[in-house]
């Protein structure tokens, strides 16, 4: 996959495109992919997506803060995967905010040679997003840019959509958000300094710092995980919250124990895979209450990593 940073130097091929911020990358995002790359096929174009670096709605409100699903690098090395032949990762300005869905068209057509655009089933664009499929159709047909609907990914009866699974994620549903996203939900971040309570109580813990600060963290809780280090896989259980048992510190903690390894991780780089939700934060009467449901969260979360 080509990434072509705003206008290209050199003049892409023909394309068909969607236009779309693609967060998460998620099954209902790779579907609509799919289409794009058979209408690319069948009328002998390239395929490839319109995407934007930051989210829109932070450009025109400065103090909107996205829960994402994906970091930009993330979201580009998952478009990288569908098999498209370009990703055109547009900056969207308030000068882009304030063109209407036809010189949008116009802007893209002469500047991405697109023509085609395959729209989702839900997907509007152009200033205030108020028009709606049939107007493109029409501005298409004036400009020379075909303009194709595009069906829905359906999962239990719901179209999947980067809300739903945003939603899922808020409740700690993280079994059912990997259903829709296609892939575990994960955090990539740098292990940093903690309390070291953990080492002291038999839990030994690397705490994560998040490398995208507006990254959506799921609920507070205890979780199963899978623990990438430097391209080798661990399993682990993971604590999310504000150890109210510890009371040690106003600050929401990401923190991990990960099973049968020893090394000193300090400042390295990680990625936590989420794979089930085991239990809710929980304040115990004491410390060693604690421990024992630290022993049988470890169990539970090494059956639902076998």
């Amino acid at each position: 996959m080509q990434l072509l940073h705003n206008i290209p130097e050199v003049f892409p091929q023909p394309s068909v495109v969607a236009i779309g911020f693609f967060d998460g990358v998620h099954r209902g995002h790779r579907y609509l992919i799919d289409q794009v790359r058979e209408v690319a096929a069948a009328r002998g174009f390239a395929s490839g997506v319109v995407t934007f670096p930051i989210h829109p709605r932070k450009v025109v409100q400065q103090d909107y803060h996205p829960e994402l699903l994906t970091a930009y690098n993330e979201k580009v090395s998952l478009l990288a995967q569908t098999g498209l032949d370009y990703c055109m990762m547009l900056d969207f300005t308030p000068g882009i905010a304030m063109l209407s869905a036809r010189e949008f068209m116009v802007f893209l057509r002469d500047n991405y040679n697109i023509r085609a655009l395959v729209v989702g089933y839900d997907h509007r664009f152009g200033r205030n997003r108020s028009e709606c499929f049939e107007h493109y159709v029409r501005y298409g047909q004036e400009l020379g840019i075909e303009v194709v609907p595009a069906c829905a990914y359906i999962n239990k009866d719901a179209a999947v959509s980067s809300s739903v699974i945003r939603h899922l994620l808020l409740e700690g549903n993280v079994s059912e958000a990997a259903e829709c996203l296609g892939y575990d939900y994960f955090l990539n971040g740098t292990v940093v300094d903690g309390y070291r309570i953990g080492r002291k109580i038999g839990f030994p813990t690397a705490n994560l710092r998040v490398d995208e600060p507006d990254k959506l963290v799921p609920a507070d809780g205890v979780y199963a995980v899978r623990v990438t280090i430097a391209g080798q896989v661990y399993g682990g259980m993971l604590g999310i919250g504000y150890r109210p048992t510890i009371g040690n510190g106003p600050e929401r903690s990401i923190e991990v124990n990960i099973f049968d390894f020893h090394s000193d991780i300090y400042e390295e780089h990680i990625r936590l895979s989420f794979v089930k939700f085991l239990r809710p934060e929980l304040k115990f009467e004491s410390i060693d209450q604690l421990i024992a449901q630290l022993h049988k969260d470890a169990e539970e979360a090494s059956r639902c990593l076998r």
